[in-house]
């Protein structure tokens, strides 16, 4: 599991140990942020879309991809289909997702066209 910032910049020395990665990307926002997702009073510094946050899954899926490992993310920004586009740019391998998000995650994933 990929859940904290201190897992994602050393994922170039545990990808040669596993045979895959999942990114928890709930905790990784909140330990990245630093800040309590639980605690509605910091939700406006909570932004998922955080330049930190998508940099650290991406350094994951370029270690991850380099020792012949696959990536996975898990967590609310799996379901975030403003990001499916970036995320297959990134290279994850794949989406764990509720069910209830697996047809709107599944329908952008085959609009999308990475050739271009």
């Amino acid at each position: 599991m990929i859940e904290t910032p201190a897992a994602a910049m050393i994922s170039d020395k545990l990808a040669p140990m596993v045979d895959f990665f999942s990114v928890g990307t709930n905790d990784l926002t909140q330990y990245t942020l630093a800040c309590d997702r639980q605690n509605s009073n910091l939700e406006e510094f909570c932004d998922t879309h955080h330049e930190a946050i998508l940099r650290l899954i991406e350094l994951s899926a370029q270690n991850a991809h380099k020792h012949g490992a696959w990536i996975g993310i898990c967590g609310e920004l799996a379901a975030d289909t403003t990001l499916t586009e970036t995320f297959l740019r990134m290279g994850i391998d794949e989406f764990s997702v509720s069910p209830g998000f697996v047809l709107k995650v599944r329908n952008e994933v085959r609009n999308i066209d990475l050739n271009k």
